[in-house]
């Protein structure tokens, strides 16, 4: 009978250690937009400041693009466990930083900016360590429940995160960011916890750089999973909506600083259902149509919110906005559900099919460059909406970008009929027999 995985000490402390942390991240997040935004605001337009939205998303992804590889190779060549336990202690510094900064009034958007970047450092190296640990704490025919359960410690810290750091923030400015200090300190604890497992390592004396490389390498060879990684990354770069938050809480839906926690909340209350019933009752067939299917509904939901507020604001008068409990905010918390509910399926069966089809000495290189095509869709993302939102207006580069992800999975399921055909998570042997440069230790 296979070991469910909060049976084992070491998981349960990877466990509340993810959460802690993505509860302290996405309440700082959020925050981050809402300052950055509102601070544009006293001296922009709407446009110019959905500008500055994309620039903190930019400041965001430029690190995480020149040190993933760079991660994914530490990650499988040193202990994973300090590897996520720096990156830990950089954020708790962050954290900090921004607390005595908005206490003593003396935040600013290059403030911002410059502390937007370091926590994208952190987050090159804590992505790939993340990944490839998981595997290492649970035997392999548990990973799958192991992985939604991982999704499911994300998706809950995405409620909380947001919806606290926005409550927090209307409490005292510097509140959200001195808790997450703390909840930083927890993780940090807690991942100090956890006790040295088995591995596979590199083979030590080969060149570096190729050894980066072959990351890259192995993506390119095994094409269900670079199909799955890229179309994650188009469909969330084209589609993705939480950039634009901001401006629909502040500008469009006119529902606040508490209202923009609602909205950042709601896709992750979708996530979370969905990953309950996965941690439950974990898919077993037809896996990667499954996953296809799932990025359209997330496409669909994407291009609904973009929509609603606007048109049923032009339909029926300003009564439909501006309260928790208006007809479009409702239709817009349902939509930004639904989207959480269908990206969830489509993490968790990408997740279950890179882990379970990459060795384990590849799996810090092969996570970076998952890292890098998951950050390339969010926070690039981010900085593409807000620079299409500054140009054609935030309504268009939502909706529009909803649709576009509908047309990238159909191009998609063209151009990678491996996702198709993949009917379980169980790969082929060929696929798992590790690389030449692989040992055992």
């Amino acid at each position: 009978m296979t070991a469910h995985p909060f049976t084992i000490h070491n998981y349960r402390a990877y466990w509340i250690a993810r959460f802690a942390s993505t509860l302290a991240s996405l309440s700082m997040v959020v925050v981050i937009g809402w300052q950055v935004y509102d601070i544009a605001r006293q001296t922009m337009g709407v446009q110019q400041a959905a500008l500055q939205l994309g620039l903190v998303g930019l400041a965001q992804f430029l690190p995480l693009l020149i040190l993933s590889l760079v991660a994914g190779w530490v990650a499988d060549r040193i202990d994973r466990r300090w590897i996520i336990r720096a990156a830990i202690l950089l954020e708790v510094v962050c954290a900090s930083l921004l607390a005595w900064l908005t206490a003593s009034d003396a935040i600013t958007l290059p403030a911002l900016f410059g502390i937007a970047a370091l926590l994208g450092v952190g987050r090159a190296f804590a992505g790939p360590a993340l990944s490839a640990l998981a595997p290492n704490l649970v035997p392999k025919d548990a990973l799958p429940t192991a992985i939604a359960l991982s999704a499911l410690a994300w998706q809950v810290g995405s409620i909380g995160g947001p919806a606290l750091g926005g409550y927090l923030y209307a409490a005292d400015r510097a509140l959200p960011y001195q808790v997450s200090a703390a909840m930083f300190v927890l993780s940090l604890t807690m991942m100090l916890l956890v006790t040295r497992v088995p591995r596979a390592n590199m083979k030590s004396g080969a060149n570096p750089f190729a050894q980066m490389a072959d990351g890259l390498r192995y993506v390119k060879q095994n094409r269900l999973v670079l199909g799955a990684i890229s179309l994650d990354m188009f469909a969330v770069l084209l589609g993705g909506a939480t950039a634009m938050l901001p401006i629909y809480a502040r500008d469009i839906l006119h529902i606040g600083a508490d209202g923009l926690g609602h909205l950042r909340a709601a896709p992750a209350v979708g996530a979370v259902a969905v990953a309950l019933v996965l941690s439950w009752r974990p898919l077993k067939t037809n896996v990667g149509t499954k996953m296809l299917w799932s990025v359209v509904g997330f496409g669909l939901a994407t291009a609904v919110f973009g929509w609603a507020g606007p048109v049923m604001t032009a339909w029926w008068g300003p009564a439909m906005v501006g309260s928790d409990t208006a007809p479009a905010v409702l239709v817009s918390l349902v939509a930004l559900a639904a989207l959480g509910a269908f990206d969830m399926i489509s993490v968790y069966v990408r997740g279950s099919l890179i882990q379970l089809y990459t060795p384990d000495a590849m799996r810090g290189r092969v996570g970076a460059v998952s890292t890098l095509f998951i950050s390339s869709s969010n926070e690039l993302g981010e900085a593409r909406a807000g620079f299409l939102a500054a140009a054609i207006g935030p309504v268009i580069a939502t909706a529009g970008g909803g649709v576009l992800a509908v047309l990238v999975t159909a191009l998609w399921a063209r151009i990678f009929p491996e996702l198709q055909r993949a009917r379980t998570f169980d790969p082929p042997v060929e696929l798992v027999e590790p690389m030449p440069e692989e040992t055992k230790t």
